[in-house]
């Protein structure tokens, strides 16, 4: 929830009012100012002055732009908010106007005011005032001329209609019925008062009395027969409007109530009181329902109804209507399929439940439940084939009953019993108390076992009866049919309702998510919800649910998620491979779930990203893996990890890779110590010198047994003493006679001589195999690394060929290459391609070719003793990557893989994205996108000609962000492209202009925009394409009737009147108005004439054409009525279906393409998208992305 805070006005804020479609409201108070607001943006936009005095009450017109406000000047005012000017007063009351609104339909305003009286307004002076500018004839001049004299005296833009007397005191609050011609007003008389009116007059037609003090507010509710008013009493009240009797009152200790409202779709009303507001619903929303095997027993409308799940019939049975009271819903329902009975409980009289017996066949209408037995209780439900078990909960007892109605036994539980449900058993009964539930032997009167949970309102039996889910207000405990807790699941948001999978997952809703829950605990989202719903089955990927209204409805899911966890959970590794292969799960929740659960070997399947693959690789001990995501990160902590893996395993190639790439040259010294590698221990005693690092020289001479070479570097750090003792010991008697001499000593000085040494002698190792690994350390391959290896075609996981064996190595050759390709005439050199040598680097794939740079930088004499004579063999450059491959790598874009050639990963792309399943449209705009991306420059006759690849982006030098350039450009294509539409359907060629939509269909799917914006202009111009797609082929069929039939005429009329509903360019949607207003009126449907000719001449057409209108409109209204009655309701909202052209209205069940978005009727799911000619129906998606 966000808060505004409203630092603008200087006084209390009386009146709010939101804008049912723009992100705006309106509010007015005591500083005579009325402020529009837009509360994404938080800030007030302008403000409207003119009020002399407290503004009241602030309201929007519901069609248009105007602002309605009441005020204690005793005035009334209309604003237009777009120009931000007052464009009417309504003067006549004599006291403050506490309220005024606008009629939801008709161009009326009623007030209510101090001065007792309640006055209905006729506005539509004033809509016909601000309609579409036209043309004046003379008739309309005298008439203008006769409104200009009759200004003087007044304004005739809206004129008192009615009147309404009857109130003793002062009027607080007066509304229109939504649909009936009712008023209902509310005053300091303590009264409500209901009024009718016709087009002549209006008179009061009753009073409801009830309220201790003054009545604030009153309004009708928006769905059935009630009045609500609040009042300072402290109470809220309800009253059937058909009796006028008081229904229920809800009352409140210390705050009086001030305002009222209704939610504008939901069942939710809102109170404000002296210390704030409370949200209420006047009645239980969850319907009553029951599941027996592939029926659904419900009810609705105070009907029982059954639903057949297989065949999708859903049958009247019983009604109901004596059940509970008019407002009273069901509370529960218990089936019992041996009798054929239910048991119905209610809340009315303190709780109550009735017993029906149902009828054997359900054709025919449902008859009246006559022969019902009816009890207290607040639970009842059915334990055996003929006994139930009813919850007095007032004395906490559970009696036994049969079906007669008569009490077999009676028992008292110990603990304090709020519900009881089955335990599927004939002898037992689930307790639920407020901090448990008890399994309950009624045969034996004992507890059998006891689970803690929260209070528990709900319990869901598996199929089996093997797992129960106890639910509560916001958790639901999983356990087995004895009670024994598996998990216990949290939600910080109400769980509605839960069924279970066939493979025994427990699927579940809550406010606003479908979720599932495993037994050991994992849970997730399956899908979002727009509007609460209730599970009642779950088959395959389809959920059963009832949502608020009672309707059955049918919900798509992908269970793949769960089914995966499902099979890991129970070790189906073959269903696990499957699931892998054919669905497409990604996510980090995934991969962090497998890796949790020690599964890294398939997380490793599913990441793409390098840094992760390279830890799940390591932990799995895939060294392969592990190596090619470390050359592509080239990072030192990488190379440090998957040195000591290497290690772990034994593969010293690998360590010596990755100590080259870190140049830790002392590790280096030691593998190649311990692997006898003489040679190369040779070079690191070079680089050691080249570095002026004199414990490495050191080191290496004495892993050598260079005694030569550690007598000269400890005289060239002035360790003479040392020198001398080292030649001395080693028997380099000259050069120890030399050290003397140039310390100016003899060997008679040397006194102190150690007797006991020992010479320092590096081991030798016992088998030298530098150029083959150790015997490596077994790493069990699990049962889906095999199958990774064999099928997975990702090339960032394909594995390498190191083998076990000495001779796996040696045997690589071709394109693989061979040891050579490693540099040091061995398997490891070409590794440490980025060693550093006096600060400067080695150049890209030099690998250890250290002789070559030596010669450059070391004297003639070292340079003299690294030749040797020897010549190096000669390695041929490995390939670089193709460019087609690098924009598939670089992009997830489906115009970018079918730039590169690669088509088919191309189509899985937008199969994913859009649903797409047709392809044969898109073949040209394929081959167009490929051939684009292409130059190619002729050489000589007889070879082939070089291609050169364009980008998109030539400035870029990173090969990760190289990109192709694509033919389709989108602002070409709002440019070009559609303006050529446009201009085809003004000039009425409709099946080209489809044709020319359907192609930037198809074109924008192989487009790509750099800017967020941009992408949201993609998604409109898919609107409208979508709708002019839709609208036209609509009207190609409509010329395809002959009107030669009431029939044919009938579906002419309707499909004119469809298109003018489509969202086209208000040129076009003129013409489609036209056409419709000329058919209608030909036809003598003049009321529906009349109305498209209203709404032509809101458009400001060209003169000719408003005269028309004008003509039309005028002698329509002599005879307002239709000769044929349409199918057809401009003010319910709708959508067509793409293949039926059948109006499918708000709130109706429908399916949508996953690209176009264009509404089918649900049995249209599956097929082939008319619009787009691409998409399947209702399949799942992603969404497009460019």
């Amino acid at each position: 929830m966000k808060t505004i805070n409203v630092w603008f006005f200087l006084g209390p804020v009386r009146g709010i009012a939101f804008h049912p479609t723009q992100p705006l409201f309106v509010s007015g108070g005591d500083d005579y100012k009325i402020k529009v607001w837009n509360y994404k943006t938080r800030k007030c936009l302008f403000s409207l002055n003119g009020h002399l005095d407290y503004v009241r009450t602030v309201f929007f017109h519901h069609e248009y732009p105007w602002i309605l406000s009441a005020s204690d000047d005793q005035t009334i005012r209309i604003w237009n908010w777009q120009s931000r000017t007052c464009i009417a007063i309504l003067t006549g009351h004599n006291h403050y106007v506490m309220c005024a609104q606008f009629h939801p339909k008709e161009d009326l305003v009623v007030s209510a005011s101090l001065d007792q009286t309640v006055r209905v307004w006729d506005i539509s002076g004033l809509r016909k005032k601000n309609a579409a500018p036209s043309s004046v004839s003379f008739d309309d001049s005298l008439h203008k001329s006769a409104a200009t004299q009759a200004d003087i005296f007044g304004s005739t833009d809206a004129i008192v209609k009615y009147v309404l007397e009857g109130h003793d005191r002062g009027v607080n609050w007066a509304t229109f019925h939504p649909t009936l011609p009712l008023i209902v007003s509310a005053g300091d008389d303590r009264q409500i008062k209901l009024w009718r009116m016709n087009d002549a007059k209006a008179w009061e037609v009753d009073t409801c009395r009830g309220h201790f003090n003054n009545v604030s507010a009153a309004l009708f509710h928006p769905r059935q027969e009630l009045i609500i008013s609040d009042a300072e009493d402290k109470t809220i009240r309800v009253w059937d409007m058909s009796k006028r009797t008081l229904v229920q009152t809800f009352r409140r200790e210390h705050d009086r109530f001030w305002v009222l409202t209704a939610h504008p779709e939901l069942n939710l009303f809102a109170a404000g009181h002296d210390n704030g507001l409370i949200v209420f619903k006047l009645e239980r929303e969850r319907p009553a329902y029951a599941v027996h095997q592939n029926s659904l027993y419900y009810i609705k409308d105070k009907y029982l109804r059954v639903f057949d799940f297989a065949s999708n019939s859903d049958v009247s049975v019983l009604s109901v209507r004596k059940i509970g009271g008019q407002y009273m819903q069901p509370r529960s329902l218990s089936y019992n399929p041996a009798e054929r009975a239910v048991i119905i409980t209610t809340t009315a009289d303190g709780g109550s439940f009735d017993l029906f017996h149902l009828p054997k066949e359900f054709n025919g209408e449902p008859r009246e439940a006559s022969d019902g037995k009816r009890g207290p209780g607040t639970s009842a439900i059915f334990i055996a084939r003929n006994r139930f078990a009813v919850l007095d909960k007032a004395r906490q007892q559970i009696e036994i009953r049969d079906l007669s109605n008569a009490t077999t036994k009676s028992v008292k539980p110990s603990a304090t019993v709020n519900e009881i449900f089955n335990a599927g058993s004939s002898n037992l009964l689930l307790l639920s108390t407020p901090t448990s539930v008890i399994l309950y032997d009624i045969q034996q009167r004992q507890v059998v076992s006891e689970i803690n949970t929260p209070p528990v309102k709900y319990v869901v039996w598996s199929s089996d009866h093997s797992q129960v889910a106890l639910l509560g207000k916001h958790t639901i405990t999983i356990a087995n049919k004895t009670l024994e807790e598996s998990c216990l699941i949290h939600e910080t948001i109400r769980i509605k309702s839960g069924a279970w999978d066939d493979g025994g997952i427990f699927v579940y809703s809550t406010l606003n998510h479908i979720k599932y829950a495993l037994s050991q605990g994992d849970n997730g989202i399956i899908r979002t919800l727009d509007q609460p719903v209730y599970l009642t089955k779950v088959k395959g990927k389809n959920v059963h649910c009832l949502d608020r209204d009672g309707k059955t409805r049918v919900i798509s899911i992908d269970p793949m998620e769960y089914r995966f966890k499902l099979a890991l959970i129970k070790r189906n590794y073959d269903e696990v491979l499957q699931i892998i292969r054919s669905s497409n799960l990604v996510g980090q929740a995934i991969i962090a779930y497998l890796q949790k659960k020690g599964y890294p070997e398939i997380a490793l399947h599913f990441v793409r990203d390098d840094k992760t693959r390279f830890d799940l690789a390591v932990e799995c001990g895939n060294i392969e893996v592990a190596l090619e995501t470390a050359k592509a990160m080239d990072r030192e902590d990488c190379w440090n990890t998957l040195g000591v893996e290497a290690l772990r395993q034994g593969n010293h190639q690998i360590v010596e890779m990755a100590y080259q790439r870190v140049k830790n040259f002392d590790r280096l010294s030691f593998i190649y110590l311990v692997t006898g590698n003489l040679e190369k221990l040779k070079k690191m005693l070079k680089i050691a010198e080249l570095r002026n690092d004199h414990m490495s020289r050191f080191h290496n001479s004495l892993f050598l047994g260079d005694v030569e070479e550690r007598v000269r570097l400890l005289k060239e750090v002035g360790q003479l003493p040392l020198a001398y003792l080292t030649a001395q010991s080693y028997g380099l008697v000259e050069e120890a006679e030399a050290i003397l001499t140039s310390a100016g000593l003899t060997a008679d000085d040397i006194t102190d001589m150690p007797t006991n040494g020992q010479l320092l002698k590096p081991p030798t190792p016992i088998l030298k195999h530098p150029d083959s690994n150790w015997p490596l350390l077994t790493v069990q391959r699990s049962f889906f690394d095999s199958a990774f290896i064999t099928t997975d075609s990702n090339p960032l996981a394909a594995p390498l060929s190191f083998n076990d064996t000495n001779e796996g190595l040696d045997d690589v050759g071709g394109d693989w290459g061979g040891d050579d390709d490693l540099g040091f005439n061995g398997a490891t050199e070409k590794a440490v391609d980025d060693l550093r040598i006096d600060g400067e680097a080695l150049e890209e794939g030099s690998g250890w070719d250290i002789d070559a740079d030596l010669n450059v930088q070391l004297n003639n004499e070292i340079s003299q003793e690294l030749s040797n004579g020897t010549h190096g063999e000669f390695v041929p450059p490995t390939s670089g990557t193709n460019e087609s491959e690098l924009w598939i790598h670089n992009s997830p874009l489906a115009a970018d893989h079918v730039a590169a050639g690669s088509f088919e990963t191309a189509m899985q792309l937008l199969n994913r994205q859009v649903g797409a399943v047709n392809f044969e449209p898109l073949k040209s705009h394929f081959l167009k996108t490929f051939q684009a991306t292409r130059t190619y420059l002729s050489c000589n006759v007889s070879l082939p000609p070089l291609v050169y690849y364009i980008r998109r982006n030539p400035e870029e030098i990173e090969t990760r962000r190289v990109l192709p350039i694509l033919p389709y450009n989108f602002q070409n294509i709002v440019s070009s492209q559609l303006q050529e539409a446009y201009k085809t359907t003004t000039l009425g060629k409709f099946q080209d202009a489809t044709i020319q939509f359907r192609n930037i269909l198809h074109s924008i799917l192989l487009i790509s925009v750099s800017k967020k914006s941009e992408v949201d202009e993609v998604n409109q111009l898919i609107e409208v394409c979508r709708e002019y797609i839709v609208g036209l082929s609509m009207e190609q069929m409509r010329r395809k009737y002959p009107l030669d039939s009431p029939e044919n005429t009938k579906k002419a009329l309707e499909l004119a009147a469809y298109f003018t509903h489509c969202r086209l360019q208000p040129a076009h949607l003129q013409l489609s108005l036209r056409s419709a207003m000329t058919l209608n009126y030909k036809a003598k449907n003049c009321l529906t004439a009349s109305m498209f000719a209203r709404r032509l001449l809101e458009l400001a057409p060209p003169q000719q054409v408003a005269t028309q209108a004008r003509q039309i409109q005028t002698l329509s209204d002599k005879t307002p009525r239709d000769e044929i009655t349409l199918d057809y309701d401009q003010y319910n909202p709708f959508n067509v279906c793409g293949i039926s052209n059948i109006p499918i209205y708000k709130g109706s069940s429908s399916v949508e393409c996953p690209y176009c978005h264009a509404s089918y009727l649900p049995e249209h799911q599956g097929k082939l998208c008319t619009v787009c000619d691409v998409s399947q129906i209702g399949a799942n998606s992603t969404g497009l992305k460019v």
